[in-house]
């Protein structure tokens, strides 16, 4: 087990966020759900809480029974490689939720996400301030970042 783990708090669709997480990502799963017992305070039956990895990271999904609403003080990156996974992951983690600037996205579950391709700290950390500073200003008309388009800017 990991020194430090994700924990999410979900009213009562903590199972149902896990499973959809894992439909998204590639190399992940579900390791384990405990249920509530006869003594609540959930519905016997209940996932209690949920074990789930998302390609590598594991995290616990908890039905707490009353809701605490997630705010974007509190975000997971999604670091991409191609415009192919930027759009991916854009799109499914966005679908239902709100799209918001430079990346940033709030699932249907209000958990918030930052789908940034790697190119974008490359280009914004490059040695020529000038095109760094058109990077910059390129993306914060984004919402979904696109790549070819920092790249433009850049050169």
């Amino acid at each position: 087990m990991k020194r430090i783990t994700p924990f999410l708090w979900f009213a009562t669709e903590a199972e149902e966020a896990a499973e959809y997480y894992v439909g998204i990502f590639p190399n992940s799963r579900i390791s384990s759900v405990t249920r509530y017992g006869e003594g609540g305070p959930g519905p016997k039956g209940m996932a209690l809480t949920v074990a789930f990895n998302l390609d590598g990271e594991d995290f616990v999904a908890l039905n707490g029974q009353r809701p605490i609403p997630h705010t974007a003080a509190i975000s997971f990156v999604v670091n991409c490689t191609t415009q192919d996974e930027v759009d991916h992951y854009w799109d499914t983690l966005g679908a239902g939720g709100k799209y918001d600037q430079c990346g940033w996205l709030a699932d249907k579950y209000g958990i918030s996400w930052q789908v940034v391709p790697r190119a974008l700290p490359e280009l914004l950390q490059q040695p020529d301030k000038a095109k760094a500073g058109r990077v910059m200003q390129a993306m914060m008309q984004m919402k979904k970042i696109d790549i070819a388009t920092l790249r433009e800017a850049s050169a």
